[in-house]
């Protein structure tokens, strides 16, 4: 396994080392890589030949009091992990390498709406980060596939959405979401709850299955099902920010009565920690 430290080395030696233009996949992180994480990585495998993964905590997508400074990095562990699976590259820049004129002087890459909507309400500048950074890497990197997890599913839809309006030369692969087996999905993130909070934190995806059920109960009104899902996390110690009920596309509000399938997404804090969930309905 290649470990690429920067933007030169990248240029310089990259396509060399690939083999006979072999299918490259990519799969984007922040490191700190959990099971999750190697889950996308052997569905790129799967995909193609050789694999890259990229490790960059990209301080674009982190807003004023996030956790920018707090984030685990661990990247000695992240690359024990990634070679015990075979991966062909590791691609782990500086935020110099990446941002040469500082991340407050770079070109940003923005899909409007998607990213307004959703968690782009309460972090308004985080997906303009997103799209940012993973635009540089496609870039950079010129993947066939890039693997990303349907957790983050605002996230995947607006990557697909920029790829589609910049016709970028890259196939956009979605991987389900892992969960522990209480319910709980993987996130770098759950470290940070305590043990109390670690018992109240699968309620988020039982709310999401009680919102499913529900439905095929055959409730079809948005606000009074949003509303009880946020009052049932409110009692198991969450801050809801949303719940919502969206077309799977478009991520506007689904109409009950019409759509045939939907994607219910939720972000709530659990104390310091917010945490985000969805599931997909197809009736």
């Amino acid at each position: 396994m290649k470990i690429i430290h920067s933007v030169n080395e990248l240029t310089d030696q990259f396509m060399s080392w690939r083999k006979n233009d072999a299918p490259l996949a990519l799969v984007p992180t922040m490191g700190n890589l959990h099971e999750g994480h190697l889950q996308l990585v052997r569905l790129a495998q799967a995909t193609a030949q050789e694999v890259m993964v990229s490790i960059f905590v990209n301080p674009l997508q982190f807003g004023v009091g996030e956790d920018y400074q707090q984030y685990p990095r661990t990247l000695a562990a992240d690359c024990e992990k990634l070679a015990a699976l075979g991966v062909s590259f590791v691609f782990a820049p500086s935020v110099t390498d990446l941002y040469p004129q500082g991340e407050n002087n770079s070109t940003r890459v923005m899909v409007p709406h998607l990213g307004e909507l959703l968690c782009g309400m309460s972090r308004p500048q985080h997906f303009q980060g997103v799209t940012t950074i993973v635009c540089k890497l496609f870039n950079l990197i010129r993947p066939d596939y890039a693997i990303f997890g349907e957790k983050d599913y605002q996230q995947l839809t607006i990557i697909k959405q920029m790829v589609t309006d910049l016709y970028l030369p890259v196939s956009i692969i979605s991987a389900p979401i892992v969960r522990e087996s209480d319910g709980l999905a993987l996130s770098s993130r759950n470290q940070y709850l305590t043990p109390e909070q670690r018992q109240y934190a699968p309620v988020l995806y039982q709310t999401l299955l009680e919102t499913v059920a529900r439905i095929e109960q055959g409730e079809n009104n948005n606000l009074l099902l949003e509303q009880m899902a946020k009052e049932r996390l409110k009692q198991a110690n969450f801050e809801p920010d949303y719940v919502r009920i969206c077309h799977p596309m478009t991520l506007v509000e689904a109409n009950l009565q019409i759509d045939t399938s939907v994607r219910i997404l939720a972000a709530a804090k659990l104390g310091r920690t917010r945490l985000i969930d969805n599931v997909a309905l197809t009736r």
